[in-house]
């Protein structure tokens, strides 16, 4: 196993893997602390908020890992009515679309991130955990939002020029 071959490996997987242990820790937090309350009588005092701050990584990890496999939200039954010119404008205009709403959004959530550890804001019910740990989710996942774009966009430019089929939606299996 090459260097490059687990370097594409880690880049294939990173989403899946993000969200995979975010979604196994909330639920794990979840279901031990309801089991304590309704048997014991006790809950630990950080495991309504932990939850919470945990769904931030799936989020956007899950928005970044759909952005990929181009199965968020968008409008395919009218793009593909369109002639083939117009369909790959459409993919320009999403990728231009993405990324002013990227730079926005990475702008105002490092700022935010900035706030929470200029004034060590912690987590309610902990002594030592950083709120702007869990902050970090949304300018990461989105700076790897806009690199799957990026790579779509690279894929949609190689599409058209060699006058392929665009790709406007996910494949239902991969």
């Amino acid at each position: 196993m090459t260097i490059g071959s687990v370097f594409g490996a880690i880049e294939r997987n990173i989403e899946k893997s993000v969200i995979l242990v975010s979604y196994a820790s909330m639920a794990g937090i979840i279901f031990v602390e309801v089991i304590r309350r309704f048997f014991f009588n006790e809950q630990a005092p950080w495991s309504t908020t932990i939850p919470i701050y945990m769904f931030l990584w799936l989020a956007w990890m899950g928005a970044s890992y759909n952005t990929m496999r181009r199965s968020h939200l968008r409008f395919t039954e009218v793009r593909e009515r369109l002639p083939y010119k117009g369909q790959f404008y459409c993919l320009l205009l999403d990728a231009l679309c993405w990324f002013v709403m990227g730079v926005v959004v990475i702008y105002y959530s490092v700022e935010q991130v900035y706030i929470a550890y200029d004034n060590f804001a912690i987590v309610q019910g902990t002594d030592n955990v950083m709120q702007w740990w869990f902050y970090m989710a949304t300018p990461l996942a989105w700076i790897l939002l806009l690199f799957r774009v990026i790579q779509n966009l690279r894929q949609d430019i190689r599409s058209f020029t060699a006058g392929r089929p665009l790709t406007t939606q996910a494949k239902m299996f991969d």
